[in-house]
This record gives C-alpha cells, structure tokens and sequence, in this order.
C-alpha cells in the first residue's frame, strides 16, 4: 500500500487539477493584467470582452493544458514533501501531533525550495501561451492563428532562450516560497485552533474522553483554506508580478538586474500601484482556487485512502 506522502501527492495532484480548470479565466486575467506594462486601467468586464472579442471565448482558457499539467505537478510534489517534512519533525520530537508555526513554516521552505526549481517551466511555458497574443494584430483571425499550444510555446521559449529560458524568474519564484510557506502555516495554525475549541466543547458537554479528537468537515477546509490564501496572497503579490513578467520573457523585464532591482523598477516606471496590477482577480481566483484545493484534497485523499485499504484487505 502507498505510503501516506504518495496518496496525499496524488490527492494534492487531483484537487488541484479541479481547482485550476474552475477558476482558470481568473488565473488568465491576473496574468496578463500582472505582464502589462502601460498604465491603462481596464475593469474586469471590459478585459474579457476585448480577449472573447479578439480572440473568441476560448482565448480565455488559453494556456489552460499547461496549466493542469502545472498545478498538477507543483501540487503533487509539494504535498508529497511537506508531508515527509512533517513526518520527519514529528517524529523527531514527542509530544503533540499537530505542527507548531515554526515547524509547519519549516517543512512549507522545504517543500515549495523543492517545487519552484521542479516545476518552473511548467509555469513558463504557461505563462508564454496566456501572454503570446497580447501584442498581436487585433483581429480574432490573427489572435486565433497566433495562439500557442504546449508544444509550440516550449520550442519558442527553447529557441529564444535555449534551455535556460525554462527557469525564467526563477528568483522571484523562490522568494515566493514564503506564499506557501505563509498559507500552510496560517491554516495549520487556525485548524489547530478550531480543533482544540471543538474538543474542549466535546468534553464539557459530552463528558467526552481526553483523547477525542474534534472533526473538521469540508466546508472548514474550504474556508480555512481560502483565509490562508488571502493573507499568503496579499503578502506577496509584488513578487507575483514580477514573476509573471519574467516568466513571460518582456522586454521590458529583461532588464531587471535582480528581484529586488524588479520591485524598485516597477516603482519607478509604474509606481507602487504597478506592484498591484491584477492583484483583484488573482485574489478572488488564488482564494477560491485554495479552498476548493484543500477541500477537495482532504476528500480525494480520505476516498482513495478507505479504496487502498479495502484493496489490501480484500
């Protein structure tokens, strides 16, 4: 039988497969809202009618395939670390089975170190087919004909850039580990919390032995899950852009010495609110996207779990 790290990979892998493709024209919208440079402002309504206008409605999912293979993989391989991580400090030590901050922080570096550096191109290649039309002519026939599948979008990243372009922004990438970082550790924390009121409850009204343990349902992982993406998010989000725009290799990122000489850039061409474009649509999509994630993932896991272990018995 699978070790639990392996069934929360491929639980992680699934829930975020489900995510993505529901609040894909979200992650879309942030993404070239995040690479444009010009200070014009443009409401959300007004940005998917000029893209369906462009390019059709289906110039909205653009990068879509790339993207389940991305979410897939970044989530398989982040759970399957996080839980060894968690294995491993736990067993360390005695005591309580629930991570403290700085436990839960430990094994959230571990894991997304690990992840950024795997899965990077992944999010290149993405990020190149959801940004390939932006300067296209403006007609749907051109838009349409210019549009870039997987395949095509990588043999130009591989032809612009060679292999190396596969890891562009990988330095933003790895200051973004502190995202995860901060919305693993937030919703540790606040279901640590949640559990101990429900058990102390359990007790004082049931008379309910010291070694009950409260239980969480799907909509407490939904919404412990979107609270801790809202906080990770906001934290971080400057980094979000600039990544984006490396990612997609602009012309106009190409001359950021390093991440930091980015942020100072973008202040100094688009001011402080250029660190925040797109941030309304990357918000509600990375909240929505992490609390079906982590509802969705404890389901999946909990399912494949009970099928593993009546195979076994079986």
């Amino acid at each position: 039988m699978p070790s639990d790290s392996v069934i929360h990979a491929a639980a992680g892998a699934a829930g975020g497969v489900v995510a993505m493709t529901a609040t894909y024209p979200l992650v879309f919208l942030s993404t070239r809202a995040a690479v444009e440079t010009s200070n014009e402002k443009k409401s959300t309504r007004q940005a998917v009618l000029d893209i369906i206008k462009r390019e059709g409605f289906t110039g909205l999912y653009s990068g879509l395939n790339s993207s389940l293979v991305g979410i897939g993989a970044t989530n398989a391989v982040y759970y399957y670390f996080y839980e060894k991580s968690r294995e491993i400090v736990l067993r360390s030590r005695t005591g309580s089975k629930a991570l403290s901050a700085p436990e839960s922080m430990l094994a959230g570096f571990i894991a997304g170190s690990i992840t950024s550096v795997a899965v990077n191109p992944l999010w290149v290649i993405q990020t190149a087919q959801a940004t390939h039309t932006m300067s296209s002519d403006k007609t749907p026939s051109n838009a349409s004909k210019k549009r870039l599948g997987f395949f095509d979008a990588l043999t130009a990243i591989l032809n612009k850039d060679g292999v190396a372009g596969l890891w562009r922004g990988i330095g933003p990438a790895l200051v973004l580990v502190i995202n995860p970082v901060l919305q693993y550790t937030v919703f540790e924390q606040l279901k640590n919390v949640l559990i101990r009121r429900r058990t102390a409850k359990l007790r004082a009204q049931a008379g309910v032995a010291a070694t009950a343990v409260a239980i969480l349902s799907d909509w407490d992982f939904f919404f412990l899950g979107a609270l801790s993406k809202l906080v990770a998010t906001s934290v971080t989000y400057p980094y979000i852009v600039l990544k984006s725009r490396l990612q997609a290799g602009s012309e106009n990122a190409r001359k950021y010495k390093s991440s930091f000489d980015g942020i100072l850039t973008i202040i100094r061409d688009e001011g402080v609110k250029g660190l925040y474009k797109g941030i309304e649509n990357k918000l509600l999509q990375s909240v929505l996207t992490a609390a079906i994630l982590f509802a969705g993932q404890r389901r999946f896991f909990e399912l494949s779990k009970a099928a593993l272990s009546i195979r076994a018995a079986a």
